[in-house]
């Protein structure tokens, strides 16, 4: 019992490290239950909870658990993407390549990436507006360029 127990606080502790650096752990019920994340854990605690719910997928489809639906229609697998690596994805456009950027343009079915990651890079002040913005703006202003 003691080695589970250990087990989940090591868990626990390293998933928290992990999850003090992104500050979007995206919509859905741990968003809306632990609405102003104060601590690395609860970082963990809101992402963890939209993971394992599950209800992430409904939210952003449907619009509800605090998600906003997209304006321009797209898988939702691209939806739940960028929804989970908004801080990430960030980065790489604006540095014009990278794994998520990648695995973003696959998800669209796109098949020039070259094009694709040097469009976003050109556009990222128009895809990224602010430091708030959320998942559907972001995909709805890829869309748009």
């Amino acid at each position: 019992m003691k080695k589970i127990i250990v087990s989940a606080i090591a868990t626990l502790a390293l998933s928290s490290a992990v999850m003090a650096a992104n500050t979007q752990t995206g919509c859905g019920l741990g968003g809306q239950v632990i609405k102003n994340p104060d601590s690395a854990v609860m970082y963990a605690l809101q992402a963890t909870t939209n993971g394992t719910s599950a209800n992430q997928t409904f939210g952003i489809t449907l619009g509800t658990s605090g998600c906003k639906k997209t304006k321009f229609v797209m898988n939702e697998r691209a939806q739940e993407f960028v929804a989970s690596n908004m801080d990430i994805l960030s980065k790489e456009i604006a540095v014009g390549h990278g794994e998520s950027v990648d695995t973003l343009a696959e998800l669209l079915n796109v098949e020039d990436k070259a094009a694709f990651s040097a469009s976003l890079q050109a556009n990222y002040n128009s895809i990224y507006t602010s430091e708030k913005v959320e998942m559907s703006d972001v995909l709805d202003n890829i869309a748009s360029v």
